[in-house]
């Protein structure tokens, strides 16, 4: 009986090392992956353009009170980087005042208009329709009795009718156009209910 009571933990034991082999080899320690980065061709950048910085000499003022004048240690010193082709410039003469020749005045500025001038009348009026029925509709609506997601709506599109008014006095009509729209279409979502 001694045989069959330590043939036991051994059987044991080589279960437990087969499960545990099976389970490294399941999730996949095992397996042999080769990952390898392929090698990028280098960037070839080009040159920085050079550098060109002019120096500004400074002349003493002769009639200054205080005297000549004196370089601020505190400036930074900056050096003039040559180009090879380079020349120097001659000094130029400062250029006179121009006035312009007298002529005939400039037109005015124009407007930009998104509408046409004749239709800005009827665009109103097709405004004014849309918040009449959408005011009606909001008129026939008891807000009392209004869930709370449809108060919501129902001071959205008050808001849009506020807004339409605004955009109709600063002649604004296509914003106003679509904000009476969005108005009278909450208006009667909320009619429907």
């Amino acid at each position: 009986m001694s045989g069959i009571i330590t043939a036991r933990p051994a059987a044991t034991a080589i279960a437990l090392l087969a499960t545990a082999m099976f389970a490294g080899a399941a999730s996949g320690c095992f397996r042999a992956q080769a990952r390898a980065v392929p090698e990028m061709p280098a960037l070839d950048a080009p040159a920085p353009p050079p550098r060109v910085v002019e120096t500004v000499e400074k002349t003493p003022l002769e009639s200054s009170p205080v005297g000549p004048a004196v370089p601020d240690e505190r400036a930074p010193r900056v050096e003039a980087a040559t180009k090879p082709d380079a020349s120097p410039r001659p000094q130029q003469a400062p250029e006179a005042l121009i006035v312009p020749e007298e002529g005939p005045p400039a037109p005015p500025a124009t407007v930009l208009q998104t509408t046409p001038p004749g239709g800005e009348v009827e665009l109103e009026r097709a405004i004014r329709a849309l918040l009449a029925r959408a005011a009606a509709n909001l008129n026939n609506i008891d807000y009392q009795r209004l869930h709370p997601d449809a108060q919501a709506q129902y001071d959205q599109a008050k808001r849009f009718i506020s807004q339409t008014e605004d955009a109709i006095v600063s002649k604004n009509f296509p914003f106003a156009h679509n904000l009476a729209d969005k108005a009278a279409t909450l208006a009667s979502q909320l009619a429907g209910r």
